[in-house]
């Protein structure tokens, strides 16, 4: 028997938010030239104010995480104007946060504390 294997979706990520009027969620752009998937973590491009990929070695606004993805975004080609994303008062399961390719230890510590001082808290979870 083959196995089956399953995307993740939303509740493999999202573990709780307030549930008070979308309190949790913002809706933003996400700039063209990427595609981000279901839990990862973005930051606000200062210029633009649009939604990237988190890059801790950045200087533009990218290297400060603003919140975690809440579905997958191909704004490979141009930029998409609702993305779902979690900012405020979550907790989220660990194994379903996508970091940026090659992240260090200290960065993701630090990308960590600042999505806790927003209130999104990373758990393990089963």
């Amino acid at each position: 028997m083959n196995a089956i294997s399953e995307s993740p979706n939303l509740g493999d990520l999202l573990k709780y938010e307030e549930d008070s009027l979308n309190y949790s969620r913002e809706v933003a752009t996400v700039a063209s030239g990427r595609s981000l998937l279901l839990g990862a973590v973005v930051a606000r491009d200062t210029l633009s104010a649009k939604l990237k990929a988190l890059d801790p070695a950045a200087t533009d606004g990218t290297e400060v995480p603003v919140g975690i993805l809440l579905g997958n975004v191909d704004a490979s080609l141009v930029d998409v104007g609702d993305a779902l994303f979690l900012n405020r008062h979550a907790v989220v399961a660990s194994n379903a946060v996508i970091w940026p390719v090659g992240i260090s230890l200290a960065q993701k510590a630090a990308a960590t504390a600042s999505l806790a001082a927003i209130g999104i808290l990373i758990r393990q979870s089963a």
